[in-house]
């Protein structure tokens, strides 16, 4: 359909372009151009896209993660474990208490340890640990860390993100069926306008030349001196307004042309004939029905449907926040490096190590906050199921009002089709009548008036009868729309 749309679209535009014939075209060419045209469509159609790509977002939360973190950092100083050169105290073994003992200066004469100045004990000897021996290059440093991370129990959240990114889906997709029947019954009703005006074009063009006869007539009828310059004058302002009539009518045609091919993606100055210009029996698509299965209807409604998936949607919403009050594990596993690195001692080169775990959370303490947050959920629910309830009993409605409107105009349109039948007699006695000398000026121009207004109401009455008709089958669902995006 979107194919057939665009070289539809193309074959007018060209036709307009190089001054061609005018293009005939059908409702269904003119549905087609306005679904390929239309940009409201478009857009509904990138959103069906748009959800697909979140749901395989949300599918992608099953799977392990995997990250890299990395960087580099200046430092001014280098690292020094020691402020001065260090002399530790060093052990001998002694043999008389087995044991290690520090070796200290002792008094020659008792042979006592002796204490420095500080009252410390005065090492013999010292193992010296010079302050360069302790000191490290960190001017540049180095590091980074991969790290995978796999779910292992959110609370359920992944789950119902994946169920909410599918209704999400489902739901862009019935948002774009609804804002494609929109534009069909848009379509439609520019075009049944169209043919509308049409009609009533001819029929006041076939007014005109009836009152431009009458003119003709009593004007010689004035010079043979049958008839006053009365009757004469009262012909003319007959004529002149249904003249009048006639330009207003000859606007509009134009007008609407220019809506119907916006409506359709157009220019609106192309140069559109419509298939049905000239029709002048009224049909319906099929017989209005006394009752209808409902349940039907509602598996067919779009925007019914998306309510339905909204309410979907917010029971999903609801294991969300529950899920904030549940306990979440989840394993980790990083490969951290760095440069310097103490791995084996300091060195100033690569070097990393693994490690894993797992990490678990688990919700204690916050005042009611989730509990609330999840009964509130729990509302939005509730709100979106009597709106579909709702929603539900206003379709009910739709159904019988539309129904019965469909009914009402086709006997309209019946009626209408009897009182011309009549009409059409009543002018031609008239006229039989005046040209006898029987009837009067005033007697053809109310059997004229009689006769505009039948086939005047005729007109409306078949237009009705489509419009009726589409209607009805948008309110049952019925309406074609295309179901690529």
């Amino acid at each position: 359909m979107t194919l057939t749309g665009k070289l539809l679209t193309i074959a007018v535009m060209a036709a307009s372009a190089f001054g061609a014939n005018a293009m005939t075209v059908s409702l269904d060419s003119c549905r087609a151009m306005a679904l390929s045209n239309n940009k409201n469509l478009r857009m509904k159609a990138e959103a069906v896209r748009q959800a697909g790509y979140q749901k395989d977002e949300a599918f992608a939360a099953y799977l392990p993660a995997l990250d890299f973190a990395g960087g580099y950092m200046y430092n001014q100083k280098n690292l020094s474990i020691f402020d001065s050169d260090q002399r530790l105290p060093v052990q001998t073994f002694d043999l008389k208490t087995q044991s290690y003992q520090y070796n200290l200066v002792k008094n020659p004469v008792t042979g006592e340890p002796i204490k420095g100045p500080g009252g410390q004990y005065i090492p013999e000897q010292v193992a010296l640990i010079p302050k360069e021996a302790m000191e490290f290059d960190i001017h540049n440093v180095f590091f980074g860390a991969i790290t995978l991370t796999q779910p292992i129990f959110m609370g359920g959240k992944i789950v119902a993100m994946n169920k909410i990114t599918g209704y999400a889906e489902d739901l862009a997709r019935a948002m774009h069926n609804s804002e494609a029947e929109n534009i069909i019954y848009a379509v439609d009703a520019a075009y049944w306008q169209v043919v509308s005006l049409k009609a009533k074009q001819k029929l006041a063009r076939s007014y005109v030349q009836l009152l431009d006869t009458l003119h003709y007539n009593v004007e010689k009828m004035v010079e043979q001196g049958v008839a006053t310059r009365s009757d004469l004058l009262t012909v003319d302002v007959k004529l002149n307004q249904a003249n009048v009539d006639l330009t207003k009518v000859d606007n509009g045609l134009v007008l609407s042309r220019m809506a119907l091919a916006q409506v359709c993606g157009l220019p609106v100055n192309s140069d559109l004939h419509l298939e049905d210009e000239d029709i002048e029996v009224a049909t319906v698509s099929a017989p209005v029905a006394t009752s209808y299965n409902m349940e039907d209807v509602y598996a067919r409604r779009q925007d019914l449907r998306a309510l339905e998936i909204g309410v979907n949607i917010y029971s999903k919403q609801e294991d969300v926040v529950k899920s904030d009050m549940l306990p979440k594990v989840a394993l980790v596993g990083t490969y951290s490096f760095s440069n310097p690195n103490m791995f084996d001692g300091f060195k100033n080169r690569f070097n990393g190590a693994f490690s894993v775990g797992a990490m678990v959370t688990i919700p204690i303490w916050h005042w009611g906050g989730n509990y609330n947050k999840y009964r509130a959920a729990k509302s939005k629910t509730t709100i979106a199921r009597l709106e579909l309830e709702n929603a539900k009993e206003m379709i009910d409605l739709q159904v019988s009002q539309s129904a019965f409107k469909a009914q009402e105009a086709m006997k309209t349109y019946e009626m209408t089709v009897s009182n011309l039948t009549k009409a059409n007699e009543n002018l031609r006695q008239a006229n039989v009548g005046f040209r006898e000398g029987v009837m009067t000026t005033d007697n053809v121009m109310e059997a004229q008036t009689a006769w505009l207004k039948a086939n005047s109401e005729k007109v409306d009455a078949m237009i009705d009868v489509h419009l009726c008709d589409v209607y009805l089958s948008k309110v049952l669902g019925t309406l074609p729309y295309p179901t690529s995006y």
